[in-house]
This record gives C-alpha cells, sequence and structure tokens, in this order.
C-alpha cells in the first residue's frame, strides 16, 4: 500500500480494537481497486469518543466504523442517522459527507446477504431469536418484514417484549417465547455473546433439534452451539458471513464504489483460520 498527501481515510473506533479484522478485508479491496484509501484501527476510549469523531471533520477521514462500546453513545454526536439506525439505536458506520457526519447501520443487511449466500431462506419461515440486544434488533429489522413469524427470547423478557413492541410497527407478526418451544421453528438465531468464550454455556438446549432445522449463530467462529446443531443434522451459519458483508456495505457508502467481494472474503477468512 503507498500512502500518499492523498490518501483518503477511515478505520475503526472501538475499545478494545486490537483484535479487529476489519483493515485486514478492507485494505485487501482498496488495493485491488487500486483505490487511493487506507482503513486504520482507533483504540478510542470512552471519554474521548466525542473528541474522535469530531476528527473525523477535522482531519476530513471519509468516514469510519464503528464497533464496541460506542455503537449507542456516538449517535447524539453525528449531524445525522438514517431511519435504520435510529430504530436499531446503534451505528456502525459513520459518513463524512461534505463536513456532515451521517450513521448508518450495516449490520441487518450483512446478515440477510449472509443467509441469501448460504441459501437460506426466510420468506414463509418461523423464526427463533436468542437476545434482544443490538445485534438482535440489527437483524429483527429485516427478519420482520420476511418471516412468518418471529420470536424473540430474552433473559430480560421485559427487554424482548419491549422489541417486539417495535418491530409490530412494521409488521404484525413479532411476539416473545421461552427456550422450550425450540421446536417449533425452522430457523433459529443465536445473537448473545454466548460462545464467544471457552468454558461458555449453551445459549439453549439443542436436544430437540431436527435436522430440518437452521442454527446460526452471530459470533464470528465455529462455536460449540453450531457443533451441536451440526451432529443433529442441522443446516448452520457462523457469524464470519454477517462480518464480510457489512464491510462491503460500509466500503460502498464510503467510496461509491462495489468492492471485490472474494477478496475481501478471502483476506478474512485466512486470518480466522
Amino acid at each position: 500500500m503507498n500512502i500518499t498527501g492523498t490518501t483518503k481515510i477511515t478505520g475503526i473506533f472501538g475499545y478494545p480494537v486490537e483484535h479487529t479484522l476489519s483493515p485486514v478485508m478492507h485494505n485487501a479491496a482498496f488495493e485491488a481497486l487500486n483505490l487511493d484509501y487506507c482503513y486504520i484501527a482507533f483504540s478510542v476510549h470512552p471519554d474521548l469518543l466525542k473528541d474522535a469523531v469530531r476528527a473525523i471533520q477535522a482531519l476530513n477521514f471519509c468516514g469510519a466504523n464503528v464497533t464496541i462500546p460506542h455503537k449507542e453513545n456516538v449517535i447524539p454526536l453525528l449531524d445525522k442517522i438514517d431511519d435504520e439506525a435510529s430504530f436499531i439505536g446503534a451505528v456502525n458506520t459513520i459518513v463524512n459527507a461534505d463536513g456532515k457526519l451521517i450513521g448508518y447501520n450495516t449490520d441487518g443487511r450483512g446478515f440477510m446477504q449472509s443467509l441469501s449466500e448460504s441459501n437460506i431462506f426466510v420468506e414463509g419461515k418461523d423464526v427463533f431469536i436468542i437476545g434482544a440486544g443490538g445485534a438482535s434488533k440489527a437483524i429483527s429489522y429485516y427478519l420482520c418484514r420476511k418471516a412468518r413469524r418471529l420470536c424473540i427470547y430474552n433473559r430480560d423478557k421485559e427487554r424482548a417484549e419491549r422489541l417486539a413492541v417495535d418491530l409490530n410497527r412494521f409488521h404484525k407478526n413479532v411476539s416473545t417465547d421461552n427456550l422450550f418451544s425450540i421446536e417449533k421453528f425452522h430457523i433459529i438465531i443465536n445473537t448473545t455473546p454466548l460462545g464467544l468464550k471457552e468454558g461458555d454455556p449453551l445459549p439453549f438446549d439443542t436436544t430437540p433439534l431436527r435436522p430440518d432445522q437452521v442454527v446460526c449463530d452471530l459470533i464470528y467462529k465455529r462455536t460449540r452451539l453450531l457443533e451441536e446443531a451440526s451432529k443433529k443434522g442441522c443446516t448452520t451459519l457462523d457469524g464470519r458471513g454477517m462480518l464480510l458483508w457489512q464491510g462491503v456495505f460500509a466500503f460502498e457508502l464510503w467510496t461509491g464504489e462495489k468492492p471485490p467481494v472474494e477478496i475481501m472474503r478471502n483476506a478474512l477468512y485466512n486470518r480466522l483460520k
């Protein structure tokens, strides 16, 4: 990569952020298209988030990704939020449009694209989601428009019920349910961090699973949940595709270009091995 005085800068704000794989896939795409851009990881302490966001304008960055713990707290610091990010209550992509900072959330679109390319179709299906946090909101925003029925489980039942009420503004097909009804659904999605750490318990008892069910985990590694579901003959999907495609859509927002998806995929997946 040849960085010059004209190189456009983007990157990711997080804390911690040293583990991020986003620079790998974005810089591979910039290089493949011969675009004069670079992508850098910025460790931004929560107390300094406001200063970091101001720096996007002051240093004329073309934009930035935002990750934990800043996705919610960045919203009041931006000039405009698109409807999707506003509903979700979280931003993962900022675009500097002539000095105006606009917030987007590409996570939901990324997940839906990962389903599509894996030939997993939601239309007419009953979908069960575990968790009611930001990731759940991002994917539910799309799933409720396509699924026949969408059920949400969360340990904090009131939080699940609030999300169901919000989603029913779009389609009256969202309810809450308990973990004992897993066997009634075509597609089951874990949006919680359970499985990220070694020794984590399973998000639910996998005993009732059937071979005709689909089990997804937004964690971008092969979790114990997916291993157990595979033993039952289920179709399984991890979070790598979502990670890839949310980055693809962010790339398009910053550059106006279609990125080389397979180059981004190879760069990302090679690091995840």
